[in-house]
């Protein structure tokens, strides 16, 4: 094989990695964001009837159960080495997406509480093991300076369709939506994970390459394990998360707001909000790409906040034409930014031998126990007859409380030497 040969193959590994990281990454969450954590109250509600109380300690334990599952799995997979071996994360991957087709045949025909609690455990399960393993694979197939850009194909991907394809929000609708899809996942994974594969060759070996192995924001490129960067990171993402769900999960039980933008029976008003989740999406992969962290979140938390109050303004001023579709063209901007940053951070905070603990703590503490924590909260206030302006009000005080943190953070005392801090300014 002559040397250009050579590099035609690299090249066209490198291609194949990038398509198979976005379309895993894609598919992944937008199973998260409509069948479980829509799919799933629809199922227990409406035809369970179980009460908002059970379904609420039902999607809290299944937060914490996914949250540990990935945490303890991310630092298993940190101390074996697994983490660097890539056609082994590629079976692992094989068989979460396996069982969690299973489960999503499965799901609608469950029949009682109990058998919700035992998919929920089964569930949890999986998809913990399933985060850090598919996360860690950005150190495998994205270089650094093109992460922003890969994740905001992913969120544009996700959001985009979600509205297009979601227009009946039922736990029906979604595992067929997701039956179609999962099987031909399966087929391309299995190729990959268990038959001799020049390209899966060429990829096992890209984590040692330093455009792919070394995070951006790396500080002397030690991993940030631990570290006090890391954990505030969690925080500002757990926030992000926790204010989003928490709202959105009121906000979609209003007709007011809902049946004339996101839940419309007419495709056009749901395609323009995918559209806007696009392009809001690579407006986040260019702010990414070129920012630092503290002016990316800044941007991106202070944004989030102001159209929150913006979307719920209506409830305390009375309903106006604007609120069909202006106010969530807003939010559907705010939340693909955030997201965005979600599937990119964690890469850029690690090394191939800490992605899998990084991107547990990251993903699962920060995406995971948020979401469906403030799902479990969300349901109790509702049961506890808490008022939507009140329930709204609360909302938008921790979306503004999270980012005056944010805006304080420069003035905290901060044990860093001055080599450290230039490192932190040129990142």
């Amino acid at each position: 094989m002559t040397k250009f040969d050579s590099l035609k193959n690299q090249r066209l590994a490198s291609a194949v990695g990038y398509l198979l990281f976005v379309g895993m990454m894609a598919v992944g969450y937008y199973y998260n964001i409509t069948f479980v954590q829509l799919g799933l109250v629809d199922l227990g509600e409406r035809l369970l009837h179980l009460p908002e109380g059970v379904m609420a300690r039902q999607m809290a334990g299944m937060a914490l159960l996914t949250s540990l599952t990935a945490v303890v799995f991310g630092l298993l997979m940190k101390k074996t080495g697994w983490v660097t071996r890539f056609r082994l994360k590629l079976k692992l991957a094989f068989l979460v997406v396996a069982v969690q087709t299973l489960l999503t045949w499965a799901a609608p025909n469950l029949e009682n509480q109990a058998q919700l609690s035992c998919w929920i455990a089964l569930t949890a399960l999986t998809l913990g093991v399933g985060v850090p393993v598919t996360f860690s694979m950005t150190v495998d197939l994205i270089p650094a300076r093109s992460r922003g850009y890969a994740a905001a194909v992913i969120t544009g991907l996700v959001y985009g369709m979600a509205p297009a394809l979601s227009g009946n929000w039922q736990i029906e609708t979604f595992s067929r939506q997701m039956l179609w899809v999962m099987p031909l996942g399966l087929l391309g994974l299995g190729w990959l994970a268990f038959f001799p594969n020049p390209f899966v060759d060429i990829l096992s070996e890209q984590h040692l390459d330093p455009r792919y192995g070394k995070g951006r924001f790396l500080r002397d490129g030690k991993p940030a394990i631990g570290s006090r960067r890391l954990i505030g990171l969690v925080l500002i993402m757990f926030g992000i998360f926790f204010v989003d769900s928490l709202g959105f999960l009121r906000i979609i039980d209003t007709p007011l707001y809902i049946h004339n933008n996101w839940l419309s029976e007419g495709l056009a008003p749901r395609l323009f909000l995918g559209v806007v989740h696009v392009l809001a999406a690579w407006i986040a992969g260019v702010l990414y790409t070129h920012l630092n962290l503290r002016s990316l979140f800044a941007w991106v938390f202070g944004i989030f906040a102001l159209v929150h109050f913006m979307y719920t303004l209506e409830t305390r001023i009375g309903p106006g034409l604007s609120i069909s579709l202006a106010l969530p063209m807003l939010y559907a901007v705010a939340v693909s930014l955030y997201t965005v940053i979600n599937f990119a951070l964690w890469a850029d905070l690690s090394t191939p031998g800490t992605i899998s603990l990084n991107a547990a703590l990251g993903v699962a503490l920060s995406g995971w126990t948020a979401t469906f924590l403030s799902t479990a909260l969300a349901l109790r206030w509702r049961l506890g007859g808490m008022t939507l302006d009140r329930h709204l009000s609360l909302v938008d005080a921790l979306a503004l409380l999270f980012f005056i943190a944010l805006l304080l953070s420069p003035f905290l005392p901060r044990k860093m030497n001055s080599h450290q801090r230039s490192g932190d300014e040129q990142s």
